[in-house]
């Protein structure tokens, strides 16, 4: 019999590899439009969620008293995704997987200003560190004048606000709720897109593809949810950046990517800063920020 400790590893190596195909899914499916890609996601990512539902919450799973708060938790994770997907088109893998760990660099920031939380010489430094290991991966785009690599910077600061939302949200809504709302109206914003960009009719293998992504999109963050209630946090959160190595080695044999040495050592630094402001946080006993959205 397995541990709730090994049982919460398993979820969370499961939600790194879930995640890691989806990227996969968007880089390989860059030839559709954006906003068919972000609709067919969370479309097919509302089949995970209703199995979460209790069964004698099936009819009022919707009902909540903060509607607003889960609409600017919903935008601001529509706005984050869609400049991750962004980046995981034009951009190599590894580039992007590194600079996404930057969210609780982010959120440490933010709870500056909208939690009014007093923030240590320790998360300072982490911080500072953690913007280093950014500007080190970001330096093609002030070499190449790639403008594309703002665009898991984006992702980072939207995840900061989504962060920040749920935090405030699961003081009194269920998961279920805020997965819901958040599907919901992703799925409606890529919807919307039908009017204004031509929408093309995927393959067969194509529409697996899309299957797929949204599929593990969705079990991917109730893995990382799971794993994290199953598990000790300080056991299980280190483990989220095994998907930086298998960005590496799906972007190396799929893509020919070879990451920079500078991209490396930049993760590293990001690494090193997510971890210390885990480590922190953890000991204040507050809330574990989730790595993804």
């Amino acid at each position: 019999m397995l541990t709730q400790n090994q049982i919460g590893v398993l979820y969370m190596v499961g939600s790194v590899i879930c995640f890691s195909i989806m990227d996969i899914c968007v880089k390989w499916l860059d030839y559709y439009p954006v906003g068919q890609v972000l609709f067919l996601r969370f479309f097919i990512g509302f089949i995970p969620i209703f199995f979460i539902i209790p069964k004698d919450k099936i009819f009022s799973f919707y009902k909540t008293s903060r509607p607003g708060l889960h609409a600017f938790r919903a935008i601001s994770g529509a706005l984050a995704i869609i400049a991750l997907f962004l980046g995981l088109r034009e951009l190599p893998l590894a580039d992007v997987v590194s600079l996404t760990f930057g969210g609780p660099i982010f959120v440490t920031i933010a709870s500056i200003f909208f939690l009014s939380e007093k923030v240590g010489i320790k998360r300072w430094s982490a911080v500072f560190i953690g913007f280093l290991g950014m500007l080190l991966i970001v330096q093609p785009a002030f070499i190449e004048v790639n403008y594309y690599y703002i665009t898991p910077i984006v992702f980072c600061i939207f995840f900061a606000c989504v962060a920040i939302s749920v935090r405030s949200l699961s003081k009194t809504e269920a998961n279920y709720t805020i997965a819901f709302y958040f599907t919901l109206l992703c799925t409606l914003l890529g919807l919307g897109t039908i009017f204004f960009t031509d929408w093309i009719m995927p393959t067969f293998i194509d529409f697996v593809l899309f299957f797929v992504l949204g599929l593990c999109g969705s079990v991917a963050n109730l893995l990382l949810t799971q794993s994290y209630r199953l598990a000790e946090a300080s056991l299980v959160t280190p483990i989220k950046y095994l998907s930086l190595v298998f960005a590496i080695i799906f972007g190396y044999f799929i893509w020919s990517e070879v990451p920079k040495i500078l991209t490396l050592l930049g993760a590293s630094l990001v690494i090193a800063s997510s971890l210390i402001i885990f480590m922190r946080e953890n000991k204040l006993k507050k809330q574990i920020v989730i790595p993804r959205t």
